[in-house]
């Protein structure tokens, strides 16, 4: 045997898993091994284009009415390898559309369709988008017309709101501008299950208390978007359901109006698929053979027929019109009496009783053939339930109402993980401004950017308290959903003036005196705010002994009551910022795991992360004064002395009973510093390490400062959209 071959693999030309993949990875091998990796996911690496490609500048170029008539007309052109029901896709479409937004959660801001993640597993194999590969084979042609300024993310959201204007509905608009992504979203926690629509019980505390699904998850089911179509657990029960509906629906950031209009009119079009039998359907695109080329639900059973097609086992249309906008969804949920039935593939779905077979929809594939319609439970519930009851009734005594609350729910579903307007492009942009989108005046750029600056250093506030300001200012931009940061000023506003991270007896004192600056020099609040932390950090950098500017750009606008959905911005709050060294309280994740967390949503590299962490903790800007992590006898000044002391062999660590640890000298085991298990992985991490041992170097002190520089301006500009519109 060679000696670079492994036993029981003679005569075997490749390096098992050193070429392609580890048989074994690392943290499962090291379970408590920190994952750096969701830090650069959607790296260099991965992406194909040019390093000078810029997405925003190529969908300008794109000739939106040609792509919309393309689409339109793709919606009636039936293929026999996958048939449209009644000769339309709209149904079809519309529900790739759907599940591709529809994993949007508002507690972290992941999921949603702004990259295209449906593409590729583990949700384009989920069970709930069974048969959507279909989908975007079909809108291939498309795609591969007009090349890179038409994103997959654009195309299959546009889809679906094309296809209910085929349909007769008067959408409110489209946005282009979504950037797609080119591997899977290793950063979202789906659930921990592992297996398939799992039972609802492993995702909630309480399955009776809907309220108590475990965050940050909104689906009910490993697999599922949102709810069981048959009941909870797969027992029919529609007020239940109701229960489970609304608290699904809050989480993607619906309230119970929104909730209605998005099932109704989601069921005013298109049907459920039950043609064959679970145990006759092929595996799932992940799961499939080469030769069938990611084309999974392969069905023996289809020849052609949009009847035979299968998808969720349920089977029927909602409507006897399935291809028309209309009210026919309330006529027969409302005017008819339901019962449980089988569908031919064994799923739950409710029936009418007695309706007369003119009453129905025709066949999907034969005209001359009727098929009895249903409900979901999820359907049911929107009868059952007094709240949703009532909203229909609404509805059906106004359907422009019913039709414009959809239409604006559907473009909220679409484009909620945008973020504000400036990253919308194309003639099809509503020009009103909605609350959801966080809108932020536009800020003034003529005022003297100097004299603010003097203005602060002169005004008697502490480097710390300029430093600190600013960046819990910006911190809480989510890459995610583009949500939160500095632009806007928020952070004098409720709720954000009164979380505790914020320390709200300091952000009060240091409001009162930059305001009036602002006031007095024409500049915006959150310029000001910003500025606050620029003249603070090069006070302290000229301290340090070296010369440098902090890049600042004005224009930054301040929102206020009226523009804000006070609600809505809970979700931003930090339970724990590890840049500060702050936890609110003890939780069951790790410090140094929540602070991995929050530089993800805040679009950090590993490297970025680690400078910055080096730099406030020697600058003294933990939460509270808090020494956890001040690995110096220089606070205040910008050195490399955390990466220094923490890679220094003359200390070792020991673990404290309250879960912090202290530093103490090798050689006289004098107590030097504490710290917190997000200061000591930057130690333990072999990754992390290799960037503190970087920065420890004696010959990387100026790098150091110029890197923090760079990724402290970083943070303050990441919402700042209006630069690259």
């Amino acid at each position: 045997m060679d000696g670079n071959q492994m036993p029981g693999l003679e005569g075997c030309p490749i390096n098992h898993g050193g070429n392609t993949s580890m048989e074994k990875p690392v943290t499962k091998w090291w379970p408590k091994t920190l994952n750096i990796d969701i830090l650069h996911q959607h790296g260099a690496r991965t992406n194909p284009m040019d390093p000078d490609y810029n997405h925003r500048d190529a969908v300008k170029g794109l000739d939106y009415h040609a792509v919309r008539a393309d689409v339109h007309a793709l919606m009636t052109e039936s293929q026999d390898w996958w048939p449209a029901d009644w000769g339309h896709y709209g149904g079809l479409m519309i529900r790739l559309a759907w599940h591709s937004a529809g994993t949007y959660r508002t507690t972290d801001g992941r999921g949603g369709g702004g990259g295209g993640n449906i593409r590729f597993a583990p949700l384009n194999s989920w069970p709930d988008n069974a048969s959507l590969d279909k989908a975007r084979r079909l809108l291939w042609p498309i795609k591969k017309k007009y090349g890179n300024p038409l994103s997959w993310a654009d195309l299959i959201l546009l889809s679906g709101t094309i296809a209910y204007g085929s349909m007769g509905l008067k959408t409110f608009g489209f946005g282009f501008g979504r950037e797609d992504i080119w591997g899977p979203e290793t950063d979202v926690y789906w659930g921990a299950e592992e297996q398939w629509l799992a039972p609802s019980e492993n995702r909630y505390d309480n399955l009776e208390d809907a309220s108590t699904l475990n965050n940050p998850l909104a689906a009910t089911h490993m697999g599922l978007i949102y709810v069981n179509p048959e009941g909870v657990n797969g027992v029919p029960d529609p007020a239940k359901t109701a229960a489970h509906v609304r608290e699904t629906f809050s989480r993607m950031a619906m309230n119970d109006e929104e909730t209605a209009a998005l099932t109704c009119g989601g069921h005013t079009v298109g049907k459920a698929h039950g043609g064959g039998a679970h145990d006759q359907i092929g595996a799932e695109p992940e799961g499939g053979e080469l030769f069938e080329q990611g084309m999974g639900w392969s069905n023996p059973g289809l020849k052609g027929k949009a009847e035979d097609v299968f998808t969720s086992g349920l089977e029927g249309a909602w409507t006897k019109n399935p291809t028309q906008w209309d009210m026919g969804y309330f006529e027969y949920l409302f005017n008819w009496n339901w019962e449980l039935k089988k569908s031919t593939a064994g799923a739950w779905q409710w029936q009418p009783i007695d309706m007369p077979t003119e009453e129905m929809p025709v066949n999907s594939s034969d005209p001359s053939k009727h098929q009895v319609p249903i409900m979901t439970d999820a359907d049911m519930a929107m009868k059952i339930d007094p709240i949703y009851n009532e909203i229909c009734q609404k509805f059906m005594a106004d359907p422009k109402y019913f039709a414009d609350t959809f239409s604006r729910a559907w473009f909220k579903l679409t484009h909620r993980d945008m973020g504000p307007r400036a990253n919308y492009y194309g003639p099809y942009v509503p020009v009103e401004d909605l609350i959801w989108q966080d809108p932020v005046p536009t800020g003034s750029i003529n005022y003297d950017i100097s004299a603010v600056k003097a203005k602060i250093a002169s005004s008697g506030l502490t480097e710390i308290e300029m430093i600190t300001t600013a960046w819990d200012s910006a911190r809480t931009f989510r890459s995610s959903d583009k949500r939160g940061g500095a632009n806007g000023a928020r952070i004098r506003l409720a709720p954000q003036k009164n979380w505790i991270g914020n320390e709200p007896k300091r952000l009060t004192k240091v409001l009162g005196i930059l305001e009036p600056i602002a006031a007095e020099t024409g500049a915006s609040i959150a310029d000001t705010i910003v500025l606050g932390g620029v003249v603070g950090l090069e006070i302290v950098i000229k301290k340090s002994g070296h010369s440098i500017t902090i890049p600042f750009t004005p224009g930054r606008g301040d929102a206020d009551e009226n523009m804000t959905d006070t609600e809505s911005f809970n979700v931003l709050e930090p339970f724990a910022d590890g840049f500060r060294n702050f936890q609110k309280t003890d939780y069951a994740v790790s410090s140094e795991e929540m602070l991995l967390d929050r530089s993800q949503l805040m679009g950090l590299t590993a490297s970025e992360m680690t400078v910055l962490i080096g730099a406030m903790r020697v600058l003294g800007t933990n939460h509270d004064g808090n020494d956890f992590g001040v690995f110096t006898d220089r606070k205040g000044q910008l050195t490399t002395d955390f990466f220094v002391n923490l890679t220094d062999m003359g200390n070792t660590w020991h673990p404290l009973d309250d879960g912090t640890y202290e530093l103490r000298d090798r050689q006289t085991d004098a107590i030097k510093w504490k710290a917190t298990s997000a200061d000591l992985v930057f130690g333990s991490n072999s990754i992390l390490r290799s960037y503190a041992e970087f920065y420890a170097q004696d010959d990387n002190q100026v790098k150091f400062v110029k890197d923090f520089v760079a990724a402290w301006t970083k943070v303050m500009n990441a919402d700042r959209f209006d630069l690259f519109a």
